[in-house]
């Protein structure tokens, strides 16, 4: 399931046209815990133009937004790190 999570969640987040995305499925590193039953964890570095000038909750909330449901099944964690050009 979390291959095809990573897969759709890449997917999804084409509508911000990243210059660079990456996910990696971290879920391994929660096996036990009873919220990993309802979906993975994923770390998710993002680069694109669309965060310029948007502080890191507005960038949170873009992510979501383009996740959509994913956020209710598929994904129990996410944790993100969102940039414009030339902030990494």
């Amino acid at each position: 399931m979390s291959a095809k999570t990573v897969e759709l969640l890449r997917e999804r987040l084409t509508s911000l046209q990243p210059l660079s995305l990456v996910i990696e499925d971290e879920s391994h590193r929660h096996a036990g815990h009873a919220g990993a039953k309802e979906g993975g964890h994923y770390d998710l570095q993002i680069v694109a133009e669309a965060f310029a000038g948007k502080n890191t909750v507005a960038r949170h909330r873009m992510i979501y937004a383009a996740a959509g449901d994913l956020m209710r099944h598929g994904i129990h964690a996410l944790s993100i790190r969102a940039f414009a050009p030339g902030e990494v």
